[in-house]
């Protein structure tokens, strides 16, 4: 199945879109904010730097915008345009759906839009497919075997470390704490735009184990699920590592306590687990079969039956 072109330039209207929602934010922060080095470290979760201002986006911000564009440009030209539109909407309705109950009306405006622009890709991904219209039109693709083992093995490590961590502090925070984790109360610290992290945490356990279970089945989906997922965790690798870089953490690596060097240990992993994910999936695929070939020119007919009828 592929997509119509009404649905790919549909969806690349709505990606675009989302691009713009997502960059309009950012330069107000950059405003805010004066230095793209602070909102950078902003993004990582180090605000103890910070000559000034706050920032209104996340580390999610940046990473959708740069998917809903891969999306967009994916829609116009790629085989896998369907997937592409179906994951970065799925997720965006995922991230951004906390923000409906946010009291800023900044937030809450721009969270129905992306919801709606979100609920809008999955559709047109959904109803804008049809079948290929001739045997040598390219078709989404599978992965390689070994590819798409490995990156399923790197994305459930992943999603188990995730799962890991939110389990770790269910356990050492009150139950108040816990709850706010998820719904983004009083006592959770974050910027308005960003999801709480108890579910940010769950939506990336549940994207991380997806695109797992489409790699080791090597779905054609597989693609587009698994590189996003591979840019989530490699950019929530990357700030951690930062941020632990920056003031020493991973200097003095073996003198820390467990959680602490566990915590710095996991960002590492998933800078180098997304970098992974992200080159073994982006690589050619595995080829497709070579569809039936044509009749030679010239084939006789089949012989009439035998015995003929009456009148042949």
């Amino acid at each position: 199945m592929t997509l119509t072109r009404p649905a790919r330039l549909t969806g690349a209207a709505l990606c675009a879109a989302l691009v713009l929602t997502a960059a309009v934010w950012i330069l107000k922060d950059l405003a805010a904010l004066g230095s793209p080095a602070d909102l950078a470290w902003y993004w990582a979760g180090d605000r103890f730097f910070l000559a000034r201002g706050r920032a209104a986006t996340s580390l999610v911000d940046p990473v959708l915008l740069v998917v809903s564009a891969a999306a967009a440009v994916a829609a116009l030209r790629s085989r896998h345009a369907a997937s592409a539109l179906a994951a970065t909407g799925a997720v965006t309705l995922a991230l951004r759906l906390p923000g409906l109950w946010a009291p800023d009306s900044g937030v809450l405006v721009t969270a129905l839009l992306e919801l709606a622009l979100a609920a809008g890709l999955v559709l047109v991904a959904a109803a804008g497919r049809r079948p290929a219209n001739a045997p040598y039109e390219p078709l989404p693709g599978r992965p390689r075997t070994g590819a798409a083992v490995a990156a399923g093995v790197l994305l459930a490590v992943a999603a188990a470390a995730v799962a890991g961590w939110e389990l770790y502090w269910a356990s050492r925070l009150p139950a108040e704490i816990t709850v706010d984790r998820f719904t983004g109360g009083r006592s959770v610290v974050k910027a308005p735009l960003g999801p709480p992290p108890g579910w940010l945490a769950a939506v990336l356990v549940a994207l991380y184990a997806t695109a797992a279970a489409s790699a080791f089945a090597r779905a054609r989906h597989t693609r587009a699920f698994g590189l996003l997922a591979g840019a989530l965790l490699a950019a929530h690798g990357l700030a951690g590592t930062a941020g632990a870089a920056r003031s020493g953490i991973l200097e003095r690596l073996a003198d820390l306590p467990e959680p602490y060097r566990s915590d710095a240990l996991t960002s590492l992993f998933g800078l180098l687990a997304g970098v992974a994910v992200l080159a073994l999936l982006a690589g050619r695929g595995a080829p497709a079969a070579s569809p039936a070939p044509y009749p030679p020119a010239g084939v006789l007919p089949p012989p009439p039956p035998h015995p003929r009828p009456p009148g042949w």
